[in-house]
This record gives C-alpha cells, sequence and structure tokens, in this order.
C-alpha cells in the first residue's frame, strides 16, 4: 500500500504551480516578512472569552502565502501528521481562490478550523519547512494560513462537503468523539462506510468541547466542524458509554464490523502530597471540563466551581496554561504558575506562555508543592513550596529538578489546579477479555495499522499514547481509518473465497451450524 505521501505527490497539479510560480522569483518570496498574527488587546481579553488570536484579513494571507517558494521536495508535508497537502492549500490561497483552498485542507484534515488554532505547527509542518531548515528564517505561517482558510470557507457560507464513496452499508464504530475519533470517523464516511461515533458526554467533541477554553478554541468552530461530518453521512450517539450502556458484544450483534476505540485519557494524576482533598483543590480536567462544557462559572447553571483571590495551577503545560488563564478571566486577583523547572523547560507552546504573561499571569518556576493547609471549614488557603534547581538530565531529556533543602516558604492560595499529567481512562480495558495493555494502561496497538490485539478493535489518541496533542490524534484516526479499511476488505474477500468452495446454499449454512 502506497504512503500517504507518496499518494500526496502523486496528487499535486503542477500545472497550477508552474502558473504561480511565475509570476514571482523565489528571490523576491524569501525577501518578505513573515506577518504576526493579530491579538485581543492583553488588558480586555483577559476580562472574557473572546478568542485572543484575531485571525489574518485576507490582505495578510496572500501576502503570507506569497513567501511560500513551493519545494520541489515540500518537507512540510512530512512535518503535518495527516499529511496535509501544504503547498497546494497555501498556493491557491495565494491566487485568491480561498474556497479552494479549504477544499484541499478537507482531503486529509477533518478539522482544519481546529487545527489551525490548536496544532503546534511550529515544532511539526513550520519546523521543517525551507526558511526553518535551510535559511534560519522564519517558517511560513502555515497554521495561521490553514486557519484563515477553514474560516474564510466558514464565514462565506459556501462550506463544502468531502466527496464520499460508494456506500458501502458496513458499520463501524468510533467509541469517542475527540479529535481521534472524529477524524477517523470522517475518513470512513469518504470511504463509504456506515459510521456511528459514540459519547459518554453530552456533547460531541470530547477533549475540544471540555479541555479547551474557547478564548484559544470557540466552541462555535468545533460545532461547524461536527455539522460537516453529519452532512457526511456520520452519526452521533451521546450520552452512551460503550461497556456501560452496552456492550462490545451487543455492538458486534447490531452488525458493527470493527471499532476504533479513542475514549481519551481522562483519569487525572495528582501528586499525592498532604492536603490534596480539602476542598478548592482540582484536578485540571475537573475545573476545565466545569467551565467550559457545565458552564459552571455562570451563576444560571447548576454545577459549581470555586474561583478564588489566589489561585495557584500546578505544572507547565498546556493545559496548565489554559487553566491559570482561565482563572484570570474568572475573577483571580493574583493567578499564577508552580512549575519545578525553568520556563525555558516548560512544554507548553511558546505562543501559550507568552500570552499568559502579557495577562498578568505570574510564573513560579524551579518551585514545588510540598503541603497545603485548610482554614477551619476545610477550604485550602496556603501552601508550602519548596524551590529547586536543575541538576543531570533525565529520561526525558530535560534536566532533572532537585530540591534545596531548607528552601522551604508559604504562600497563599484558596484555589489549587492540579496539571501534572493524565492517565488512560481505564473503563474499557477492564471490560474487555484479551486486550493487551501497558503498565501505564494504554492499549497497545500494531504501529503500522492501529490495530490492537482484538482483531476487529483499532484505538488511537490518548488511550494509546497516554497524552498527545490534537493533531497527532487526529493522525491516529486517519492511519486506524487506513487500517480498518484493509482489514475489513480482507476479511470481505476471505468471505468471499470460501464462498466460492461451497456448491449450495445448504452447504453453506451447515458450515455456520459448525
Amino acid at each position: 500500500m502506497e504512503s500517504l505521501l507518496e499518494y500526496l505527490k502523486k496528487e499535486r497539479d503542477q500545472d497550477w504551480r508552474v502558473e504561480i510560480r511565475s509570476q514571482m522569483k523565489n528571490k523576491d518570496r524569501t525577501a518578505l516578512e513573515r506577518l504576526a498574527m493579530p491579538e485581543g488587546n492583553p488588558d480586555e481579553r483577559k476580562k472574557d472569552y473572546s478568542e485572543v488570536n484575531r485571525g489574518l484579513t485576507e490582505e495578510m494571507a496572500v501576502h503570507e502565502a506569497k513567501r511560500c517558494i513551493d519545494c520541489p521536495n515540500p518537507t512540510c508535508i512530512s512535518g503535518c501528521p495527516v499529511g496535509i497537502n501544504i503547498p497546494k492549500f497555501i498556493k491557491y490561497i495565494e491566487a485568491g481562490e480561498f474556497l479552494e483552498s479549504a477544499k484541499v485542507l478537507k482531503e486529509t484534515n477533518a478539522l482544519p478550523a481546529v487545527c489551525g488554532r490548536v496544532c503546534p505547527q511550529e515544532v511539526q509542518c513550520e519546523a521543517n519547512c525551507f526558511y526553518t531548515q535551510k535559511l534560519n528564517k522564519p517558517a511560513v505561517s502555515i497554521g495561521n494560513l490553514e486557519r484563515f482558510a477553514a474560516d474564510y470557507e466558514r464565514n462565506s457560507g459556501k462550506i463544502s462537503v468531502p466527496e464520499i464513496g460508494s456506500y458501502n452499508g458496513i458499520k463501524v464504530a468510533s467509541v469517542g468523539s475527540g479529535p481521534a475519533g472524529l477524524a477517523f470517523a470522517g475518513d470512513m464516511a469518504k470511504m463509504g462506510y456506515d459510521v456511528t461515533v459514540f459519547e459518554a458526554l453530552h456533547e460531541i467533541g470530547g477533549v475540544l468541547k471540555y479541555g479547551i477554553p474557547e478564548f484559544r478554541l470557540p466552541n462555535e468552530i468545533v460545532d461547524v466542524e461536527i455539522e460537516n461530518l453529519k452532512k457526511m453521512g456520520v452519526k452521533f450517539r451521546t450520552n452512551f458509554i460503550v461497556g456501560k450502556t452496552t456492550s462490545f458484544d451487543n455492538l458486534r450483534k447490531e452488525g458493527f464490523a470493527a471499532f476504533m476505540v479513542c475514549s481519551g485519557a481522562g483519569l487525572p494524576n495528582f501528586m499525592n502530597i498532604p492536603g490534596e482533598n480539602y476542598i478548592g483543590i482540582y484536578s485540571a480536567n475537573e475545573y476545565l471540563t466545569r467551565i467550559n462544557l457545565m458552564k459552571a462559572a455562570r451563576p444560571d447553571f447548576d454545577t459549581p466551581v470555586i474561583s478564588g483571590r489566589n489561585v495557584a495551577v500546578i505544572g507547565g503545560g498546556n493545559t496548565a496554561m489554559d487553566s491559570v488563564r482561565t482563572a484570570k478571566r474568572l475573577g483571580a486577583e493574583n493567578a499564577r504558575i508552580i512549575y519545578r523547572r525553568s520556563i525555558e523547560e516548560m512544554p507548553a507552546r511558546n505562543e501559550e506562555i507568552k500570552h499568559a504573561q502579557e495577562e498578568g499571569i505570574e510564573f513560579l518556576n524551579l518551585a514545588n508543592p510540598l503541603e497545603y493547609y485548610a482554614d477551619e471549614k476545610g477550604r485550602v488557603k496556603s501552601m508550602k513550596v519548596q524551590k529547586m534547581e536543575l541538576g543531570e538530565p533525565d529520561e526525558s531529556g530535560r534536566r532533572r529538578p532537585i530540591p534545596i533543602e531548607g528552601s522551604e516558604y508559604e504562600i497563599e492560595a484558596d484555589t489549587v489546579v492540579v496539571s501534572v499529567g493524565v492517565s488512560p481512562n481505564p473503563l474499557i480495558p477492564r471490560h474487555l477479555e484479551g486486550l493487551d495493555v501497558s503498565s501505564w494502561g494504554t492499549i497497545k496497538i500494531n504501529q503500522e495499522n492501529m490495530q490492537s490485539s482484538i482483531e476487529d478493535l483499532f484505538a488511537g489518541g490518548d488511550i494509546v499514547r497516554g497524552g498527545a496533542t490534537v493533531i497527532l490524534a487526529m493522525g491516529d484516526g486517519r492511519k486506524a481509518a487506513a487500517g480498518m479499511d484493509q482489514y475489513i476488505k480482507e476479511r470481505v474477500r476471505n468471505i468471499l473465497m470460501l464462498i466460492k468452495e461451497f456448491n449450495t446454499i445448504g452447504d453453506i449454512l451447515e458450515f455456520a451450524k459448525k
């Protein structure tokens, strides 16, 4: 089976490339400066949930698209987990064919408006850009251009629906509606399958809805992408827990031929230090889910969330940044990040760190909580923190934080959000005999096709990786779709070969009884 990259190269249209290339020489392209994304004023945006990044104008998008020199060997594509034909969609923007650009994105990406907002392009496609690799200049703003094309199409009211292959009537299911499940569903629908997505919660979108605040990813954007999947024939069932509402065996009896498990990593990790059960101490998962999905910050909803004056968020990833910036928007006077390594070693995107600093978030680096203290009502009021220093690199390649003896001190904190990682959802592994899982609780799969030890069950996203970006999860979904398609076709082929060995219908029925 040819690779995704080989297929994309074969599909590239040479005619329009030559036409556009003739309009500008590469030396003129490389002389153009990368344009910064327009942003909301920090003093204003930190008071509401309006989107921080405001999007490129048409003029800015065309300018940025002109920077792309359309390399003969586009290394940017190899850096994209879902294999977008990046030069092609960018060149359509340069030509002013914005709707065509959006169509190109949808050939391989079910969620272009989402990816244009939350993907870490700086370590993926843009890290492989010619500018980064050869010229030591800022890469073409691939992510910003992807967002522009998707937003332009949505705002135009002329949203295209990807072409669907011949309907084959074979039922397949996605267990989970996060990025892996949605990408899987989109690809399977294009291939003609009857796709149903089962979601445990009351809204579709998984982490896109409950984990990412609207100032980074508005729910409206996610809903539009989901609506397009519905137009492609994908069915969605909410409040449905596979393993509880019904079993995999029952779904097989209903005619489902194969399953994609992408139930995520919703089990929060804690640090197991004294006082961690006091009122006002949340996991980042609970904190963000209550606010993003259950509207807990609004007085007209019944799911409360404590909003303190002094909020401390433990951790240094994107989820920690989302939590502390959310706390600021809920009215915290002092919102701080506490992280045991330096700011340079934070796993959060540079853009998220920058936005947090602009919004007045305090960074308490090289510090680690040791214990929490509560008032007479059992609500956290303060915490003991110890200073750290960096030693030799650990297994992650980063310098290991080492406690400094005698450096403990106390700080006020009436709300604490713990964001130190998550573990896979254990429900499905518990309910499936014969499923191989790792010591971390992740599902073991064949990396080539995402197939698990149970032949009709494929998996991807956080339930496999333990924690990943949206785009990596989507890459898993696409790879699982290709693997499942091949698995089903092989099964059908084997059945047809078997039928040929029988002389009558009676022979087939007799064989089936055995």
